[in-house]
């Protein structure tokens, strides 16, 4: 007797290993792998998160062994009428807990079941979903400590099995795999195999003193792993099953992947926190605008405000489609503190060339920097870049790598303000007085406790 055919809707899952979706379809029936090209998800993402998914697709399409429809358009609609076509006796999907995602899954499941066609939640993007740690008094948590205390006794499923002996369903051709669109960011390969890769090396190496090196963005300290979870190309379940938390490194690698999970809550519990302030007094922050403060934004954006720490960062961003956390964070308060930009501003653009763009995890960390977020820094917390630069970047590595104007000047020298206009031909001067800038910050800050 033929087996029913089941669909798996792939969305943040594009591997084989540790998918209990994948595992629970493949019992139920024949599989046939969906994507759906979301037009509310791709139209928003830059050319570098679009290049990745479309590797991630090529990846999955060959694991597939061809089977994988991609599909483009509405998933409400584009899910149900395959249900019809291939008589699919269920769907199977890894829940999603953002903001439009819970929105659209509401929809398809309504759709489908119009249809007679269940859609079967199995597992998520997380080691523990959105939504399961709660105070004793059933409340959210509103700090990271005592949320990655829960968390951590919640604790996890091991890596699931397999899955073996999937039989591909034979499904309506798709319209195709999106052409990666034309971008000059020199991207990671995609894919699951890349991925396991990728932790392979870092688990071997440079793990074994993350907790000394993390902090440092000259040479490969960090596991770059976040594209891959945000593709799910690897669960993080994979990465914490490999884990000692006795060992010093891995005890503060897995701090990161909390603050991951610990913010995917806060926007589950607070989904406005994607592009509003978490703190509703910190949203009458004085903020500059004009046509002076849209020139700061650009001299920002491109890597040109004349204080290299920050240009290096925004230059890694531009060429990498990624950037160091410690400087995405001294790049964050330059644009809120010195500058006095909204944070919205350079959440967008950080999403618009981030490969690891990931809403929680931007909107929040954005937020934690300007302080309007949960568990924020205290707004009167402002990072001199000159000092974070000499500081994290002691020996001007990684500024020299991203900014060639000034590989002429040697050592910690590239961080002094009076060495670049005499030795860096091109370089441009800084574009504010961070000291004037900082008790400006100060005072805008005060004027909003008033």
């Amino acid at each position: 007797m033929p087996q029913p055919t089941v669909i798996w809707w792939v969305r943040r899952d594009f591997r084989l290993r540790d998918n209990p979706a994948l595992v629970a379809a493949g019992h139920a029936g024949s599989v046939l792998p969906v994507f759906v090209l979301d037009d509310a998800l791709w139209a928003p993402a830059g050319p570098a998160r679009r290049a990745f998914l479309a590797g991630c697709l090529e990846d999955l399409q060959r694991s597939t062994n061809g089977a994988l429809v991609v599909c483009h358009g509405d998933p409400t609609s584009e899910l149900a009428a395959l249900a019809r076509s291939t008589g699919a006796a269920a769907v199977y999907a890894a829940a999603d807990f953002g903001p439009y995602g819970r929105r659209r899954d509401d929809a398809v499941a309504a759709a489908l079941e119009a249809g007679q066609v269940e859609l079967r939640w199995v597992g998520s993007s997380y080691a523990v979903d959105p939504g399961s740690v709660v105070k004793g008094d059933g409340t959210a948590f509103k700090v990271f400590t005592p949320f990655s205390r829960a968390w951590a006794a919640h604790g996890w499923d091991r890596p699931f099995p397999g899955p073996v002996g999937i039989g591909w369903a034979d499904g309506p051709e798709g319209k195709g795999i999106p052409e990666a669109p034309a971008h000059d960011a020199e991207l990671p390969t995609a894919g699951e195999e890349a991925g396991l890769r990728r932790w392979d090396r870092f688990r071997d190496g440079a793990l074994l003193d993350y907790d000394k090196r993390r902090d440092s963005p000259a040479g490969e300290h960090t596991s770059r792993m976040s594209a891959y979870l945000k593709w799910g190309c690897v669960h993080p379940r994979t990465l914490l099953a490999d884990l000692d938390v006795a060992r010093k490194g891995d005890a503060a690698f897995r701090a990161e992947l909390c603050w991951r999970e610990f913010y995917a809550d806060v926007l589950w519990h607070q989904p406005g926190s994607a592009r509003r302030a978490l703190q509703p007094q910190m949203a009458g922050m004085a903020l500059d605008s004009g046509p002076l403060a849209d020139a700061h934004f650009q001299a920002w954006s491109q890597g040109r405000t004349g204080f290299p720490i920050v240009d290096a960062g925004m230059r890694q961003l531009l060429a990498e489609g990624w950037m160091h956390n410690r400087v995405r964070m001294i790049a964050a308060s330059f644009l809120v503190k010195d500058l006095h930009l909204d944070w919205t501003r350079g959440a967008r653009w950080f999403m618009d060339h981030l490969v690891d763009g990931d809403l929680a995890s931007n909107s929040h960390g954005w937020q934690w920097v300007a302080g309007t977020g949960t568990d924020a820094a205290p707004y009167f917390r402002v990072f001199n870049p000159t000092t974070q630069g000499q500081k994290f970047d002691p020996d001007g590595d990684y500024v020299r790598r991203y900014v060639p104007e000034l590989r002429a000047v040697a050592g910690k020298a590239v961080h002094e303000p009076w060495a670049q206009p005499l030795l860096a031909g091109g370089y441009p001067e800084r574009i504010v007085d961070h000291k004037e800038e900082r008790e400006e910050a100060l005072a805008r800050y005060q004027a909003v406790r008033r």
